[in-house]
């Protein structure tokens, strides 16, 4: 092509980079230096030799000598030229890679849990009762699992899988209507549809004691407060049982006027939650357990539509009371125990049988009934859902957590007891805890 020919192709936009070529160009002559790409400290270091301050100054000391020596080094490192005629190139896309790796890796990440959607074992459950009021499942310390069976109370050991049965009663004081370790998982508590409440250890597979006074119909709801065993029953009453000492009855709560079929203590043992057939919840104090009879409530909490079973306390933040309402309600809400105000209230689309508290997280796990028959896992406190689990085909009415706190049992109306990865998988396996003091329990043998 001549030279004084021009190409007439087409025409482009520059791109970026020779768009900045091109200003460059014309603004700079590669003979005069780009100042805005030179180290004037560096240039001013090099032109005066290091020297700094008075013209002739005195001789240095060895350890400043030594100073300047090892400044020179630093500013000559990767240095090769004073004057500098263009902008340093920009670094590499691998460059950059590897600073935000480092980044990342100088910070601990933390990892998406996977949620399992699909229970880690199903195991059978004939003649489980299809009873809404009633609490027929419980993980004790010992890691064995508890569940009734009509006029039958099993034991799963969690730990090997091995099944034995340890209670049978008769057909006239059955079916078992509730069941509840004691704290140190060696004692269970079994509530009977006949009013009367046993008490086993499981050990030894021997009846310790049967509570026969105080309930008039059959003991739906139990829960333990050290050596203190609260009952809840048909006839509306709620029970406090020392189970030291002979005369076991030292407390009674009236102000359910319908069955009870939740109770909760909660985790400092202060204070009693109450759920009743007449949608009512109620809080005690610890200290009216003292009292022979009291009606003298902390909190009378209306605003569930439908009965209250499911109550949870939170475990990282004592005030804080979780519980969830029948058909008719279907919501779960969550309640500041001080004060007795409602903090939220959700609508969880079907009936709310049982409630737990993640000890790792701060989510909660419910179990419902018609028409899903699910579980679902909501996040504290934006109560947005992280998961839903299916399985069971009639609605959930129990549901355990093992004693580390990662699985959960739950037992439904289709007669098979599923286990659950839900709250995580324990990293490394934690020597076992002490067990509880027994000394509250040892007097049951001689008490008849």
């Amino acid at each position: 092509m001549d030279a004084g020919m021009r190409y007439k192709g087409p025409r482009f936009p520059l791109s970026e980079r020779n768009r900045k070529r091109k200003i460059s160009s014309e603004n700079l002559d590669r003979f005069i230096p780009n100042r805005s790409a030179m180290d004037f400290d560096f240039a001013h270091f090099m032109l005066t030799g290091g020297k700094v301050g008075k013209e002739n100054p005195s001789p240095c000391s060895p350890s400043k000598e030594a100073y300047r020596k090892q400044l020179a080094e630093i500013f000559n490192m990767n240095r090769t030229r004073i004057l500098a005629f263009k902008d340093k190139p920009p670094p590499s896309a691998d460059t950059v890679q590897e600073s935000i790796s480092s980044v990342h890796q100088s910070k601990p990440t933390k990892h998406r849990r996977c949620i399992p959607q699909s229970s880690e074992r199903i195991l059978d459950a004939p003649e489980l009762m299809d009873d809404f009021y009633l609490n027929l499942l419980d993980w004790g310390s010992d890691n064995i699992l508890a569940i009734a069976l009509g006029n039958l109370v099993y034991l799963w050991d969690a730990t090997d899988g091995s099944i034995t049965e340890l209670v049978a009663v008769d057909e006239e004081i059955g079916p078992v209507t509730s069941i509840r370790w004691a704290p140190d998982g060696r004692h269970l508590a079994v509530g009977l549809n006949n009013s009367h409440i046993q008490l086993w250890d499981s050990l030894a597979s021997r009846l310790l004691r049967t509570l026969i006074d105080g309930h008039r119909s059959r003991v739906g709801s139990l829960d333990w407060n050290n050596h203190i065993l609260t009952t809840g029953g048909m006839d509306s009453l709620i029970i406090n049982n020392d189970v030291r000492i002979r005369s076991n009855i030292v407390g009674t709560y009236r102000g359910h006027t319908q069955e009870v079929c939740g109770l909760k203590w909660s985790t400092t043992g202060q204070q009693l939650a109450s759920g009743g057939n007449d949608n009512l919840i109620y809080l005690w104090n610890i200290s009216m357990a003292s009292n022979s009879s009291s009606n003298q409530w902390l909190h009378r909490l209306t605003d569930h539509t439908a009965a209250v079973k499911a109550l949870s306390w939170c475990p990282f933040q004592s005030n804080l009371l979780a519980s969830g309402g029948g058909v008719g309600d279907q919501c779960i809400k969550f309640w500041n125990t001080h004060t007795g105000a409602c903090l939220n209230s959700v609508d969880a689309g079907s009936q709310v049988c049982c409630l737990l508290w993640s000890k790792h997280e701060r989510e909660l796990l419910s179990s419902h009934g018609f028409t899903d028959n699910q579980l679902i896992l909501w996040k504290y406190p934006s109560m947005v859902k992280i998961a839903q689990l299916y399985g069971h085909t009639s609605r959930v009415l129990y549901m355990a957590q093992s004693p580390d706190g990662y699985t959960v049992a739950s037992a439904a109306a289709d007669e098979t007891l599923r286990l659950w990865n839900v709250f995580g998988t324990p990293e490394l396996v934690k020597p076992a805890a002490p067990k509880s003091n027994p000394e509250p329990f040892a007097n049951l043998a001689r008490i008849r």
